[in-house]
């Protein structure tokens, strides 16, 4: 499916352009932003370097990856991302992810953000279920998934090594039966 184009009262989801390099790098280039993400801070050109083939992926056959920028309506200012990909080991399964601008936080963004990637899973892509993993020092994160409906599963041991450390994963998932059933009471 090309182009992804989804919107909230506050926000859009869109397809990611080589402009968006700067911007996406004040997320994925914070040191703030990263703390609780797989990796560390990337550097410009790191961040171009998966803007251009997040682009590229964009247009396969069969798309498997939906990196999509997240972008405020009032502004059009793109202040995060949101990712899913589908999982070839798992029928009609995608693992999903979000980071924004720390200055965005704290007013329902995170919030929007997974219920627009959901709704892209569930309504658009038909998927029958979608995980995924966070810190577990990330509690904004799980009050979040929480929120959108999403269970708490259980937890990967040692799942992410960063900073020469491993880390575990604590991972929240949803089905299309709760997420059809979640969506139906809002």
């Amino acid at each position: 499916m090309y182009p992804v184009s989804r919107y909230s009262q506050r926000l859009e989801l869109r397809e990611l352009v080589l402009d968006d390099v700067a911007a996406m790098h004040a997320v994925y280039g914070s040191t703030t932003a990263t703390e609780h993400l797989s990796f560390e801070p990337r550097t410009m050109d790191q961040v171009a370097q998966v803007v251009t083939r997040s682009v590229a992926s964009a247009t396969a056959e069969p798309r498997t990856e939906y990196a999509l920028a997240v972008v405020q309506r009032e502004t059009g200012d793109l202040i995060g991302s949101g990712r899913l990909a589908t999982d070839p080991h798992q029928q009609r399964g995608a693992t999903f992810g979000f980071a924004l601008r720390p200055d965005t936080w704290g007013v329902g963004y995170g919030l929007e953000t997974v219920r627009l990637l959901l709704g892209l899973a569930f309504e658009e892509l038909h998927l029958h279920r979608v995980w995924g993993a966070r810190s577990p020092l990330n509690e904004a994160s799980a009050k979040t998934m929480t929120a959108a409906g999403m269970v708490e599963e259980g937890v990967i041991r040692a799942h992410i090594q960063k900073a020469g450390r491993w880390r575990d994963s604590v991972v929240h998932a949803i089905l299309d039966d709760e997420w059809t059933a979640r969506s139906q009471s809002i």
